[in-house]
């Protein structure tokens, strides 16, 4: 009787509806193809046409008669979002690796494959856009096996499909596939509705008007609205659960994802969520207080590189972007959230730039910061912030860098009036007159010095070029003998 309850169990199990994760290189055409899947614009919406933030949706089909669902995870492609990749293909069932026909395998392509290795779930290759003329299926077909990706009717059992978003060829069959792979590869017996509840976090945000929410897949059990559940060792009630499309609902079960509106605070992404207290030596180390400033500043210079206050649309981001910036950034406060008065009056104290990734910079704030001189900005592609935060260090570099405009070499010493000139030659470049000078004797410097008087013959010049010699009073006069050189710099 036990026996024939788990066949049960598990024939139900695998009812539930596939977690699907998205994951590739950028442009390779991951969220066209979700377009396509779900019938909606998302793809036309999108800043730059770059996913930027981990989302869920959810759609229904007839598979072998049956209607049957499948939730999609939809992760970001860009290069910065590695981690959230990963994250993705952990909390999945199985995962698409989309590869362009146009393309091939490109380095977020490899770095993909490592995820969906580590999750160690089923996955099928998407060989995308293969209606352009410039596809070249066979030659990516042999880049995804030198990748180690063992593909049917190839050698191996990895299954493939080459699909078309922009002609919808082969759509149907890459959704009856994703559930062929899903049955073949059912869940655990202990995954049911009725098991103590486990949601797992994939975005979270402050929203401004309904506070802290976050988007979750409920990976055993049923998510129930109004019921009390822990996330990070907080106790919460769900207040409201909103669907993938927006709509209100009572309840989200095993392989569903829902948005939850309730939390007292932001809760971290990749946190678990249940319905039973975790025990005392499961305490995350991760606080759900990320939602506020985390204030570091401890009196770093500006000097040592760049300075910011960053403020960002959700947690996802955050990570993102704090793990893709150089070393030289140091970040002194950093929330999800639009920036305020507040981030403009602590930049001006500790002269540091606010950095806004898809949030607002209301009027009034911007009106202050230009009032007190504070540069801040709001990007809505990851990689333009990047590139001018690049930008940026370069500069300060090259500014540190000290330039050359002459070496010179003292030959002889002359008394004039109270002080002494150096009869110098100019061995490269020149000396000019206001020149910061640096006199140096072998690998010693003996001191700095600004060039005050500049003579060639009995006349007053401005400047003496390479090959010519010249005489130089100092301010102040430096302790020099003959053979010493005269570096002038800036």
């Amino acid at each position: 009787m036990a026996k024939k309850q788990t066949k049960e169990q598990t024939k139900q199990a695998t009812q539930f509806p596939p977690v699907v994760t998205v994951v590739g290189h950028v442009d390779h055409g991951k969220t066209t193809l979700l377009d396509a899947i779900r019938k909606t614009s998302i793809a036309t919406r999108e800043h730059g046409g770059i996913t930027q933030k981990i989302g869920a949706s959810a759609i229904e089909i007839v598979h072998e008669g049956k209607k049957r669902k499948i939730t999609f995870i939809d992760t970001p492609g860009h290069e910065a979002f590695a981690k959230m990749r990963s994250r993705g293909a952990r909390v999945a069932d199985v995962g698409l690796l989309i590869v362009s026909a146009v393309d091939g395998v490109m380095p977020q392509t490899k770095e993909s494959i490592e995820a969906l290795k580590e999750a160690a779930i089923p996955f099928i290759v998407v060989l995308t856009k293969v209606d352009l003329d410039t596809a070249i299926v066979e030659r990516v077909k042999q880049q995804v096996l030198k990748e180690g990706i063992m593909l049917e009717g190839l050698g191996g059992d990895v299954p493939y499909i080459e699909v078309s978003a922009k002609t919808n060829l082969h759509i149907k069959e890459l959704l009856d596939l994703i559930l062929l792979v899903h049955d073949v590869h059912p869940l655990q017996e202990s995954v049911a509705a009725n098991a103590p509840l486990e949601a797992i976090v994939i975005e979270s945000r402050m929203d401004q008007k309904a506070g802290p929410r976050a988007t979750v897949v409920v990976k055993n059990g049923t998510l129930i609205a109004r019921s009390e559940l822990y996330v990070e060792r907080e106790t919460f009630r769900v207040r409201t659960l909103v669907d993938p499309e927006g709509k209100q609902i009572p309840q989200a079960s095993v392989g569903e994802a829902a948005e939850i509106l309730g939390f007292t605070n932001v809760p971290s992404v990749g946190t678990l969520i249940t319905s039973v207290p975790p025990a005392k030596e499961e305490e995350t180390a991760v606080s759900g207080s990320l939602l506020q400033r985390e204030l570091v500043y401890q009196g770093i210079k500006v000097d040592d590189g760049i300075v910011v206050i960053l403020a960002v649309d959700t947690l996802g981001s955050l990570e993102a972007i704090t793990q893709s910036f150089p070393k030289e950034v140091k970040i002194i406060a950093k929330k999800t959230g639009e920036v305020t008065e507040a981030d403009i009056l602590l930049a001006k104290s500790t002269g540091a730039l606010v950095l806004g990734f898809n949030v607002k910079i209301r009027p009034e704030v911007q009106k202050l910061a230009i009032t007190e001189k504070v540069l801040a900005k709001n990007y809505q592609i990851i990689y333009e912030m990047l590139d001018e935060i690049g930008d940026v260090l370069e500069g300060k570099r090259l500014a540190g860098i000290e330039q050359i405009f002459g070496v010179a070499q003292v030959q002889a010493s002359f008394p004039f009036e109270k002080t002494l000139v150096l009869g110098i030659k100019v061995r490269e470049g020149r000396v000019a007159r206001g020149d910061k000078v640096r006199l140096e004797r072998g690998d010693t410097t003996v001191g700095e010095a600004t060039v005050q008087s500049l003579r060639s013959g009995k006349n007053s010049v401005s400047k003496i070029e390479e090959g010519h010699e010249a005489g130089v009073i100092l301010t102040p006069l430096l302790d020099f003998q003959v053979g010493d050189m005269l570096i002038c710099h800036s």
